[in-house]
């Protein structure tokens, strides 16, 4: 299930109906092609239970017919004539049955093993990988609304929970189907009445499980709910580690994790209490049937049928009988812990399939073609953009012709960077259009449209892995030599050549083990190799110090010549050379022109470059207080989108 598109969980494959089951819809969908293990796994439950049957049905014979002689000896499926005539070759016999059961027992567990485990570990990296591909397909606002921590509990807790089930699930539920059908065949052909009295606690044993089922189902779905919480504590904790080590903050969050540990450990214990008296109630049931059946056998064989009851009972039959009723309540006592395990799969799947069912909101429409860049001109044609309720973008209206280089500033919160986000569809505008040669970009396939447009984000990300593999992601059949090529023009061969292995070492996981300007560097690198038509400098340079910015700007001003160029600066030294220069503030075109002419305008621009070079007693007071009121409104809105 892996390759390819993923099915829809939501349908029925062979029906063709939609399963609000979450269990049901996994089997349908994933089963289906792994079905031949779980065939496999199911006939050794099977047989393996019928080996388990027998010892006890041998024994009660063997007491009857060898040692008291209350009834022949004679075997299910064996011809008389196989059938020694003497006590000593029966009891040879008897023995032998025994140990064919035995290691016909441990022959067939072992395939019941394989086949179920196999059948859920495959299952369970289908499941993985799809619910990842289709995690990648959805929009870039999803994940700014989740918690990484939640999504890695989604992606590995959950689908363990889903693959712990299929393994011991269905190989326990059939061993309890085969258990208690073989036993009651057995049993109704001992002694029917006997066996009624054994049968006694079921309905009150079915209608126990069916009340923990719903207590229990709720406080399931919050122990996952709190595993999510604690993961995204403790990813977040462990990412920033080095500003919780320079601030002193070790204790604060330890206290931290402490307190999502104990809403966990409080959610657990919640469940555990239900668990716990689920458990010990099946054993006092089960036992309370075990004890009736015994009382009433006993009183069989020691003064004939008590109660109104009749027929007869030997005593290698009510052995027969004691044995099989003990047996009887085994798998019972392990329905509860299939009924657990079901529960816990069930509250799971139901995370994974919110993920697997969720239709992205930036996808590809039907008529979508392939984007072919010409000139690379860019338009925004009244594009309006919101997070939510909270507008970003009003009315953004401006065009580029191909080949030239755009800076975009303004003041923090201004919408730059969601401007441009746009452009490759990261979101998708509210309203209005963005164009690329004339063509909307919703019109072009997300693949293509992505493959022409360069990111440099302002926060450079690595993978763990080398330098190489690193420069070359995304251009993933590119030659050592063009990685070489790209690492020359974005200045970054000299100090990978200087690494321990050169384009061969190892960057650490985020690629810690690099300076900031090191990391930034790759990334230019990385986009440099894929040779894009338009070309996006999200505050490339912003964490750098200013003679890595100084061989940074040097290498993208060269590669920028002949491509479509937006950049996006807080240092207006970075764009004070660029063709035009649009300026952004409340999410509106306020200013527009080349950096000599919006010097000459004497408003917000011109404010902004004397706060670069120092020259605060020239700001007029009004641009002051408006500065104070756009950070604390900022501050406010991270709050509140944080929450």
């Amino acid at each position: 299930m892996s390759e390819g598109e993923a099915p829809d969980p939501d349908v029925d494959p062979e029906s063709g109906s939609r399963s609000d089951n979450p269990i049901r819809r996994l089997y349908s969908v994933y089963g289906a092609g792994n079905r031949r293990y779980a065939i496999l796994g199911a006939l050794a439950t099977v047989v393996g239970r019928s080996f388990g049957l027998v010892p006890a049905f041998v024994i009660g014979l063997a007491v009857d017919a060898i040692f008291l002689a209350e009834r022949p000896y004679a075997l299910p499926l064996v011809p008389p004539a196989w059938i020694p005539s003497t006590g000593t070759g029966q009891l040879y016999l008897s023995i032998g049955v025994l140990l064919v059961a035995t290691v016909g027992g441990a022959l067939t567990s072992w395939i019941e093993d394989w086949g179920w485990s196999v059948f859920a570990q495959r299952i369970q990296r289908d499941l993985r990988v799809d619910a990842y591909d289709r995690l990648q397909g959805l929009e870039l606002a999803y994940f700014t609304r989740r918690r990484t921590g939640d999504l890695m509990s989604v992606l590995n807790n959950d689908v363990n929970a889903l693959e712990t089930f299929l393994e011991d699930g269905p190989s326990a539920t059939l061993w309890i189907l085969a258990t208690v059908g073989g036993i009651g065949v057995i049993l109704l052909n001992l002694n029917p009445a006997l066996t009624a009295v054994t049968l006694l606690p079921i309905p009150l044993l079915a209608v126990f499980t069916l009340l923990f089922t719903r207590v229990i189902e709720p406080r399931y779905l919050d122990v996952r709910e709190e595993i999510g919480d604690l993961n995204s504590r403790l990813e977040n904790s462990v990412s920033g580690i080095e500003v919780i080590k320079t601030q002193g903050a070790e204790a604060f969050e330890t206290e931290r994790v402490r307190e999502s540990s104990d809403s966990y450990l409080r959610s657990n214990l919640a469940a555990i209490r239900v668990r716990i008296t689920y458990f010990p109630g099946l054993s006092v049931i089960s036992g309370i049937g075990f004890a009736l059946t015994f009382l009433v056998g006993g009183l069989w064989v020691l003064a004939g049928p008590p109660f109104g009851l009749s027929g007869s009972l030997t005593p290698g039959e009510f052995v027969t009988f004691v044995i099989y009723a003990q047996q009887f309540v085994w798998p019972i006592i392990r329905l509860g812990d299939v009924v657990d395990d079901y529960e816990r799969a069930k509250t799971a799947g139901s995370r994974v399939y919110d993920v697997m069912t969720r239709e992205p909101e930036v996808r590809d429409r039907p008529d979508a073609v392939p984007l072919s860049v010409g000139a690379g001109a860019v338009e925004y044609d009244g594009v309006t953009f919101a997070y939510g309720e909270r507008d970003v973008l009003e009315d953004i209206a401006f065009s580029v012709e191909g080949g030239t280089t755009v800076g975009v500033v303004g003041p923090t919160g201004a919408g730059k960077s969601t401007l441009l986000k746009l452009l490759p569809r990261l979101y998708d505008v509210d309203g209005g259009t963005v164009r690329i040669d004339g063509r909307d970009v919703r019109d072009v396939t997300l693949s293509s449209l992505r493959r022409s447009i360069g990111y440099v984000s302002q926060e450079p990300f690595l993978f763990f892995g080398t330098v190489r593999e690193n420069i070359r992601y995304g251009s993933f059949d590119a030659t050592d030599a063009a990685v070489e090529r790209a690492a020359r023009r974005a200045q970054a061969h000299e100090f990978v050549s200087n690494l321990p292995d050169g384009y061969d070492t190892l960057v650490g996981e985020r690629g810690v083990k690099l300076s900031g300007g090191q990391r930034q560097r790759i990334v230019v690198a990385r986009t440099m190799l894929r040779e894009p038509e338009i070309l996006i400098l999200d505050e490339a340079t912003s964490a750098v110090d200013t003679e890595t910015e100084a061989l940074i700007q040097a290498s993208l001003a060269e590669f920028a010549r002949d491509r479509t160029t937006f950049v996006i600066a807080h240092r207006l030294s970075t764009v004070r050379h660029a063709d035009r220069i649009v300026v952004l503030d409340d999410g509106r075109i306020v200013e527009e022109g080349t950096h000599a002419d919006l010097l000459r305008e004497e408003g917000l621009y011109a404010n902004l470059w004397r706060v670069q070079v120092g020259d605060i007693e020239a700001l007029p007071r009004e641009f002051l207080e408006r500065a104070l009121r756009r950070q604390a409104l900022v501050e406010g809105t991270d709050d509140r989108d944080e929450g």
